[in-house]
């Protein structure tokens, strides 16, 4: 079995709350620092890899909610 991603956009914020979990429960959960309208725009297309590589190298982009 594999982790997988979950991503819920907040438009009004122009943030992203990151889910990751396994075997359907929550261990880890991250949102973004507010981007600006472009870089919002194009982050709503990322993939479930392009969020995993935004988590390890992104580090002051986001922070950790849970």
């Amino acid at each position: 079995m594999s982790s997988t991603i979950t991503v819920t956009s907040n438009k009004s914020k122009r943030t992203f709350t990151i889910r990751c979990q396994f075997v359907g429960h929550t261990y880890a959960k991250y949102r973004t620092l507010a981007m600006s309208q472009t870089e919002f725009e194009e982050c709503e297309f990322n993939t479930s890899e392009d969020w995993k590589n935004f988590i390890s190298t992104q580090g002051g982009s986001y922070i950790l909610v849970k």
